[in-house]
């Protein structure tokens, strides 16, 4: 079993919005899509670019930099099926969310 650690309140992450947080020195994407949480690497497997800045629609989020696009559930990326980012556990907890390192 994992560590969860509690990185924002859930308000700050709204619907069809990401936020950024650092855990344990790494950067991680947190989206909410369609009333679920998902948690994935914060910079992009390609060019180290900021995914939660991306736009997600279809379950998916495209990188701002250079448009490498990722599942939200699996990390895998659209073009050559490989999961490519890292994905977390996350939950929401009394209004709070936590990751699971």
């Amino acid at each position: 079993m994992g560590q969860w650690i509690d990185v924002a309140a859930l308000e700050d992450c709204g619907e069809g919005k990401a936020i950024e947080v650092l855990v344990e020195g790494q950067v991680i994407a947190i989206f909410q899509n369609e009333g679920e949480l998902f948690a994935l690497d914060g910079m992009c497997a390609h060019q180290g670019g900021p995914i939660a800045q991306g736009h997600v629609a279809g379950g998916c989020v495209t990188c701002p930099w250079h448009g490498w696009q990722y599942e939200l559930a699996t990390g895998i990326q659209t073009i050559n099926r490989q999961p490519l980012q890292k994905t977390f556990a996350v939950r929401q907890r009394d209004g709070r969310i936590e990751i699971d390192i």
